[in-house]
């Protein structure tokens, strides 16, 4: 079983970390889209990641448009995002498929979200909060891929 997380422009180290680990455990790649807010071999995504790391598959792209470039996303690509209505649980995610999610501190960029608008999902929040920390989002929505497609993980 195998997705693809895709975080354009990630800010925090410790959430990039625990997101390695996350992708770790559930056999996911790891895509980073540059500029990201920090050096990759810092101390804070090394912790976060602990011993997981080196495990990683781990794809470090130089722009969007580099991303872009290589890889095909037209039909199997999802961004969460808080600018939509279309909850993550009604996504029909499958194995391969590429789930976005933008910087912690602005999102994934307006033209990307309305270039893809039909493939905006979002995780339902109450009023009280405007987003969840990016390393939670991200569990949420992959680990509901795997529920999906969950035949498949217990093969891999």
């Amino acid at each position: 079983m195998s997705f693809n997380l895709v975080l354009v422009n990630p800010q925090i180290p410790n959430n990039t970390g625990a997101i390695g680990r996350l992708c770790v455990n559930a056999g996911a790649t790891l895509h980073l889209i540059k500029p990201i807010g920090f050096d990759i071999d810092e101390k804070a995504v090394r912790r976060a990641g602990l011993d997981y790391w080196d495990k990683l598959d781990l794809k470090v792209w130089e722009n969007i448009e580099e991303f872009f470039e290589h890889n095909d996303i037209t039909c199997n690509a999802y961004f969460a995002t808080t600018k939509t209505d279309r909850p993550y649980f009604d996504a029909d995610f499958k194995e391969g498929d590429y789930i976005f999610f933008g910087s912690e501190t602005k999102g994934i960029p307006e033209d990307i979200l309305n270039k893809y608008k039909s493939q905006n999902i979002t995780i339902p929040m109450t009023k009280e909060g405007r987003s969840l920390n990016l390393a939670i989002s991200t569990g949420i929505v992959l680990y509901d891929a795997i529920r999906q497609n969950y035949s498949t993980f217990e093969e891999a």
